[in-house]
């Protein structure tokens, strides 16, 4: 009798990684719920408003020629805004902040302790970065396997570290970042202003349906619902954009106002302030035609940041120009070549670093820093 083999076992966890899998789909699919929400509440407002209320219910022709274009300004703005918040990808750390194989295999063959102090060291040393954790440690992501560059932070939504990470936002399933935060701010805006045009152009036949002045057609109600929506939304709105007008002229995130930046001496909540004029430019660019229309014009990298603290970090091989001030007077330059498209390493002497304090750090480069732990973060 000829016995046939046993079928194999199914791998260990087997059911569970296959369960684990639809619940993510599950949960994706969940996280587009608000956008589609947004994205119905915003066709409806255009049926009502170009159908019910322009095309069916206004009688003047100049009064209706003029609503329907400004109308269709706005819409067209503010459908481009947050088409670009929501699609456009967050940048995350390039490969200068990765640690290397051997990095990462010494990290998981020491114990914690003056070994892995030693790895980190080695990683961070010529790194532009100036922000510790609360215990003074170089900001690690164990999740990432990086060091975080300024105000990078881990996404527990997205499972990444985004650069300059404001928050991650469920109206446009997206995390908000360095790549997306000006399409965020004129998403911000140019809803604002969408809401408070329907509103005023739709008072006086809001007011013409309570004093029964309208015709008795579905229009009257769409009139109705159109108004109290865009009244509600403006509110909600203007108080969000206004937010996020202090924290850009502030040079904040949302994340660095609840819990500010710490450098090497001292937490700083204004370390990255450089006025409210080169603020503002660091968002939207110095580029004046751009500021109003969403396409990216953001200074820098997203990588380094330039700070106007007089201190800097003694660890740093060299500091970007303007970083290194004696004054929060004087001029503070940004960063004139990405940190991803220079050809050698990080920190080399090009045009946009500054001599003077690359020559009075010279020899400090590896120097050994007590409070240097890692520290898991996100």
């Amino acid at each position: 009798m000829q016995c046939g083999k046993m079928a194999a076992p199914p791998p260990p966890g087997g059911a569970a990684g296959a369960w684990g899998g639809v619940r993510r789909r599950c949960q994706r699919l969940l996280y587009w719920v608000p956008v589609l929400f947004i994205s119905s509440i915003l066709c409806w407002s255009y049926y009502a408003y170009v159908t019910q209320l322009c095309l069916l219910t206004m009688t003047n022709i100049g009064e209706k020629v003029v609503c329907l274009v400004a109308y269709h300004i706005f819409f067209m703005l503010f459908v481009w805004s947050y088409w670009k918040t929501i699609f456009t990808l967050p940048m995350n750390p390039s490969k200068e902040f990765h640690l290397s194989y051997s990095d990462k295999e010494s990290l998981e063959r020491e114990p914690r302790g003056e070994s892995q102090q030693e790895v980190l060291r080695r990683a961070a040393k010529d790194l532009p970065i100036y922000t510790r954790t609360m215990s003074g440690a170089i900001r690690y992501c164990d999740r990432c396997r990086l060091v975080k560059p300024d105000r990078c932070h881990h996404c527990s939504v997205c499972d990444k570290c985004i650069l300059k990470m404001d928050h991650h936002c469920p109206w446009v399933n997206n995390c908000v970042g360095f790549s997306n935060y000006k399409f965020f701010l004129l998403f911000l805006a140019y809803s604002l202003l969408y809401c408070l045009f329907i509103a005023a152009t739709d008072l006086q036949y809001f007011i013409k349906f309570w004093t029964n002045d309208l015709p008795d057609t579905q229009a009257k109600f769409h009139i109705m619902f159109l108004f109290f929506a865009a009244a509600m939304f403006s509110v909600s709105l203007s108080s969000l954009f206004g937010y996020h007008c202090w924290l850009v002229s502030k040079n904040k995130s949302t994340l660095e106002v609840f819990r500010a930046p710490i450098f090497r001496h001292r937490t700083d909540k204004n370390g990255f302030s450089l006025g409210f004029s080169k603020n503002l430019r660091q968002v939207f660019g110095d580029e004046k035609k751009y500021w109003l229309l969403p396409v990216f014009s953001s200074l820098g990298d997203g990588c380094s940041f330039p700070t106007c603290l007089v201190n800097q970090d003694p660890e740093q091989a060299s500091t970007p120009g303007g970083l290194n001030s004696t004054s929060k007077n004087e001029n503070h330059l940004f960063p004139a070549k990405p940190l991803r498209d220079s050809q050698s390493h990080l920190l080399t002497d090009t045009p946009s670093w500054s001599e003077t304090s690359a020559k009075a750090e010279k020899g400090k480069v590896g120097m050994s820093n007590p409070a240097l732990t890692m520290e898991n973060e996100t």
